[in-house]
């Protein structure tokens, strides 16, 4: 079952996915998919939707309304990011495969939908791609074991861990700088439940990223350093999640960043795509920031972190 929001910014529509493909409106059971329906939907194992189709208690959606999908869950407290978590990226930039998750953090206004014009921060020239699986929490984790952890997720979704380089490596002591501009999180389409993707544990799921319809990333989730489960897990020692939070769990290799000089950044003008298979497909275009004064990036920092690893 795959759930998903539609319409304008800020007035977005919940609404499910009916075997036929049509979209069913979820406002009898729900004004948005927040935090206390992800939670209701967790406890339910997805029921709580699934009985409602059953029982023909949700319409569909009117024809014509579905021409926008925002993010698929209602803005979130907090987007947590997991750095260098698969081997095949790691292997590529020359990094060890940590120990533990890297763990950062996005501000939740990094999230926009999945099609939406993602604005490159003013005078950036280093702004990466970062193709990933979005895990969306459906309980309070607090210390958790992996398998509490595992047993919290509400669904999945698709994201892009939009990175500036030069502010994420440039000798700053936390790599939230590059992470966190305005945009710089598409999510979505969909918000998969655990029973409808390919393992309920996040394996199994390809990863696919083009920029100007060529090719850039191709992994799968089985490369993970640190599984979902492992990553939830380690998370909730650091800080408690709550009900839709968004954990982020790394990406393959294929960054512009690991290619050599000059290196394929995003530019005004570009499209970037995505594909998760079942969590859908993402098509980004890429725009300069409304106004051009700012920092001055270049690639000169991103080369020297590079050559220390």
């Amino acid at each position: 079952m795959r759930l998903a929001r539609i319409g304008a910014p800020g007035r977005e529509l919940p609404v499910v996915e009916a075997r036929d493909g049509t979209l069913l409106d979820l406002t009898p059971l729900t004004h948005d998919v927040d935090a206390a329906f992800l939670e209701r939907l967790s406890a339910t194992g997805g029921s709580v939707v699934r009985d409602a189709v059953r029982a023909g208690r949700l319409s569909p959606v009117p024809e014509g309304a579905s021409a926008r999908f925002g993010p698929p869950v209602a803005r979130p407290g907090k987007v947590v990011g997991i750095g260098l978590n698969y081997r095949c990226h790691a292997a590529a930039i020359g990094a060890v495969e940590p120990a533990e998750p890297v763990v950062f953090l996005k501000a939740s206004t990094s999230v926009c939908g999945p099609d939406d014009t993602v604005r490159l921060l003013d005078g950036s020239t280093t702004t990466d791609h970062e193709v990933e699986l979005a895990v969306v929490v459906g309980r309070v984790l607090r210390r958790a074991s992996p398998g509490e952890a595992l047993d919290a997720v509400a669904g999945y979704a698709l994201a892009d861990d939009l990175t500036d380089r030069t502010l994420q490596l440039g000798g700053a002591a936390t790599w939230t700088p590059g992470k966190c501009a305005d945009t710089y999180c598409p999510l979505g389409p969909w918000l998969v439940l655990p029973d409808a993707m390919p393992a309920p544990d996040g394996t199994g799921v390809r990863l696919r990223l083009e920029v100007n319809g060529v090719r850039r990333q191709d992994g799968w989730t089985d490369d993970m350093v640190h599984d979902v489960a492992a990553c939830l897990a380690h998370v909730s020692t650091l800080m408690t999640l709550e009900p839709g939070d968004v954990v982020i769990t790394g990406t393959p290799a294929g960054v512009a960043m690991a290619a050599a000089e000059p290196r394929p950044y995003l530019r005004d003008g570009d499209v970037v795509e995505a594909d998760g298979g079942a969590l859908g497909r993402q098509r980004s275009p890429i725009a300069a920031a409304r106004h051009t004064v700012g920092h001055e990036t270049t690639t000169k920092e991103s080369a020297a972190w590079l050559s220390t690893r």
